[in-house]
């Protein structure tokens, strides 16, 4: 990551965007304080809750705000939830662990967050193991338990991911209800551009460990500036040519180890010249929108810079 910088306001849902590779899950786990220290380095950041602002450098800070200041929903529930122990079991220990709880307290308040999560039979589920429940219900029950102690921040990473088109628009509306009841900030990390469509109110797009284009979602969807954020929108398949073929984004994500000098996206851009060698500035071309690009306004600098 570089000089990443993401704000999210309560009730607030900001979609992070971007290929495989462009920083995303790094960014989520930065924040959380999950980096492993033997291979990563954070040299300076903040995040900042409610007024209060937390030093990243330092773990101890993130371990104690775990859970009850910021919580995260991972990617793959059936890997993050412990398969030798009951359903139950798993959100209790979130529960004592962060709010000083009793074991009768935490296993009431298990089951209420069960409840509140569209789980039919809470009782019987706490006392299942991950294996006995499908997928859209062990996500469920990974959202129960990032919300288990009414988190200010919720970080979810690709929460919809291999669950089927019924059961991710009943997650998604679950987020959303809950975001609503709650008054959270949420941070969404998706690939999905119909998610963030259908969720997001803004949106930042990543690429090589920067943010390379934020605002808005409709702005940004009506508008957008930066080559690589319209390389995405274009792969997206629509209804208006069925069997067209998809258009593409040529090369792939570099490396950490093999950055381009100046702006990230070059090596990749149909649009580049000897001007991108410099980085450019994330700056506002409307209101709250900002891109990183050289040329932007696109329409009207392009073919001069061409």
């Amino acid at each position: 990551m570089d000089h990443v910088s993401l704000a999210a306001k309560s009730g607030e849902v900001l979609c992070v965007v971007g290929e495989s590779g462009c920083g995303k899950s790094v960014t989520a786990m930065a924040l959380m304080g999950l980096l492993p220290p033997d291979s990563s380095l954070i040299s300076s950041g903040n995040l900042r809750i409610g007024g209060e602002t937390f030093d990243l450098t330092r773990d101890v800070v993130p371990r104690a705000m775990r859970g009850n200041r910021i919580a995260m929903i991972f990617q793959e529930p059936m890997t993050s939830l412990n398969p030798a122990f009951r359903v139950g079991d798993q959100i209790c220990e979130a529960i004592i662990q962060q709010g000083g709880a009793t074991r009768a307290q935490a296993r009431a308040r298990a089951e209420t967050m069960l409840r509140r999560v569209g789980i039919a039979n809470p009782a019987q589920r706490l006392l299942e193991y991950p294996h006995q429940l499908s997928g859209g219900m062990r996500q469920r029950v990974m959202i129960a338990m990032a919300l288990a102690n009414d988190p200010q921040v919720l970080i979810a990473d690709e929460p919809t991911t291999a669950l089927d088109v019924t059961i991710q628009a009943q997650i998604l509306d679950l987020i959303r209800d809950l975001r609503d009841d709650i008054g959270m900030s949420t941070i969404m990390i998706t690939h999905d551009l119909g998610v963030v469509a259908e969720i997001g109110d803004r949106i930042a797009v990543m690429y090589g460990g920067q943010v390379v284009e934020q605002g808005p979602v409709r702005e940004v969807f009506d508008n957008p500036q930066h080559p690589y954020t319209i390389g995405l929108m274009s792969a997206m398949p629509g209804l208006e040519r069925p069997g067209a073929r998809l258009a593409i984004v040529p090369g792939t994500v570099p490396t950490i180890a093999n950055m381009p000098e100046g702006c990230r996206f070059r090596t990749r851009c149909v649009f580049a010249t000897a001007a991108c060698a410099r980085r450019p500035a994330l700056s506002e071309i409307a209101a709250q929108h900002q891109v990183a690009c050289h040329f932007v306004p696109l329409e009207e600098n392009i073919e001069v810079a061409r």
